[in-house]
């Protein structure tokens, strides 16, 4: 993704505040970490223009691979997903955190997946853990996950060797590394908070601890 695109979407997730920069106020997550980031990204399908700038930010990354399939992470991944697999009039699924409780416990929902080379989307990526967790459940199923897509990452460290250790390529229309560029040349931050969330992006962990959260 250019640079020019990568800061034209931050622009947007900041101007709908889908994601928030607080770092002298942080947020606490459900881990009990504390963490300067707020990220809502389903704020974007409330908006028509930036809805259609991601889904044609998705598509011109979906471009430099193959596939025959679009699948969606449930649940914040299914709404780009879908929009995705229309453009590219594409068949489409989404996979469940967790098998279904009840009737057939699907764990993937749609058209069987075997054969397919697909493409996972997804809307935030912190960790990695749920897009490879869903790229797992394709490859059990008889598909071959292609790449991963996303709307914005944190860019963190553990989620860069998670992915390299899963062997699926990830490719995200914006970073957390293009808000801080972007906040740094609009001025909507000062020195302090930018070197705070610069040290929080390098060590997330550490910097929840000394604020007196979990690590």
């Amino acid at each position: 993704m250019s640079t020019v695109l990568a800061d034209a979407i931050a622009r947007d997730l900041l101007a709908l505040r889908a994601v928030v920069l607080r770092p002298n106020d942080p947020f606490t997550w459900a881990s009990g970490r504390l963490s300067p980031v707020y990220t809502d990204n389903r704020l974007t399908l409330g908006d028509p223009a930036v809805r259609g700038r991601l889904i044609d930010g998705f598509r011109q990354l979906a471009s430099a691979f193959e596939v025959s399939m679009i699948a969606g992470t449930a649940t914040a991944g299914i709404p780009h997903a879908t929009l995705l697999a229309d453009r590219l009039e594409l068949p489409l699924v989404y996979v469940r955190s967790a098998p279904k409780g009840h009737g057939r416990k699907n764990l993937i929902e749609g058209a069987s997946v075997s054969g397919h080379r697909v493409l996972v989307v997804e809307d935030l990526v912190s960790t990695g853990g749920s897009v490879l967790a869903a790229a797992e459940a394709l490859r059990a199923n008889g598909a071959t996950p292609v790449a991963a897509l996303a709307v914005f990452s944190y860019g963190l460290a553990a989620a860069t060797e998670a992915f390299q250790e899963g062997m699926l390529p990830l490719r995200t229309l914006t970073s957390l590394e293009a808000l801080l560029r972007v906040a740094e040349e609009d001025r909507t931050l000062d020195a302090d908070s930018l070197a705070q969330l610069h040290a929080w992006r390098r060590d997330p962990a550490a910097w929840s601890q000394e604020r007196g959260g979990a690590g």
